[in-house]
């Protein structure tokens, strides 16, 4: 079976760049889609506290067999838990419905610099980490001002960035902010929220690779060297976005998409804005 290929983080460990996530999978479900994700030859499955689907992540892990070293599981701490203690209980909810003894990256799932908030929740998160829960700490939706306070508050800096990141929101300031601070860019929401699947341009690409526009999307993104999360319940579709490590896109198909980015193509929420919604 093929894996994905890794990266590696400024701490010298390493993480598998090609990842599945779980978001909007309902908890019933996502047992299954685990399940297949694992069997197809994903290792790094993505959730967070309020997808609402920990405990269904939980159940497809200890499905598959496989030994706990062998696959990295992400979580995320929300928004209406920042701050060190109500961390802390978050936390330990997320690994109680996970049922691990330890997850490999735990983000704070957004900054809500409003609340003024993430210093702390961050520290708390280095103290997780220090006592042998977390083996990585990060954020996600952090814009470079969010970063430039983390940094200087506590001397640490994220190993992994979570941002959408899709070609028609390429976010190029914010990914070359995280690679002049080692940071690793992860894309969320690669494909656009479906808003891209009849872009002619990705579709004559497509079509030139024998690959569809998804593919393609998912392949630019391992192609800039960003860690990136894909979903689906199909097994098929599963399966379809995990086959895209045997091609490459060549400096012509590169250059296409870099065209397709625009200016106010964010499709999620702001992150100076974004505060306590109960859900996404």
């Amino acid at each position: 079976m093929q894996l994905s290929p890794l990266v590696h983080f400024y701490n010298g460990h390493s993480a598998p760049q090609l990842g599945f996530g779980v978001w909007q999978i309902p908890n019933e479900q996502t047992a299954d889609a685990v399940q297949a994700a694992l069997e197809t030859g994903y290792r790094l499955i993505d959730t967070a506290a309020i997808y609402e689907n920990e405990q269904g992540v939980g159940a497809g892990l200890a499905a598959s067999g496989l030994a706990r070293q062998d696959y990295f599981v992400t979580t995320k701490v929300w928004n209406d838990s920042h701050g060190s203690e109500a961390t802390r209980v978050a936390f330990f909810n997320s690994l109680e419905r996970l049922n691990l003894d330890y997850v490999d990256m735990y983000l704070i799932h957004w900054p809500v610099p409003k609340n003024n908030l993430f210093v702390e929740t961050w520290e708390t998160l280095r103290q997780l980490r220090d006592e042998g829960l977390i083996k990585h700490i990060g954020v996600c939706n952090f814009n470079a001002n969010h970063l430039d306070t983390l940094i200087k508050e506590t001397g640490e800096k994220p190993v992994v960035n979570q941002i959408e990141l899709h070609p028609g929101f390429q976010q190029h300031a914010m990914r070359e902010y995280n690679a002049s601070h080692q940071i690793q860019t992860q894309a969320w929401s690669p494909m656009g929220l479906g808003t891209l699947w009849d872009n002619p341009t990705l579709t004559e690409i497509a079509q030139k690779h024998q690959r569809n526009v998804g593919q393609i999307m998912l392949r630019w993104q391992l192609e800039l060297g960003n860690m990136v999360i894909s979903k689906s319940v199909s097994p098929e579709r599963i399966r379809s976005n995990f086959d895209v490590l045997n091609f490459r896109l060549d400096a012509q198909d590169m250059a296409a998409i870099a065209a397709l980015d625009q200016e106010q193509g964010r499709l999620g929420p702001d992150p100076e804005l974004f505060r306590l919604p109960k859900t996404l």
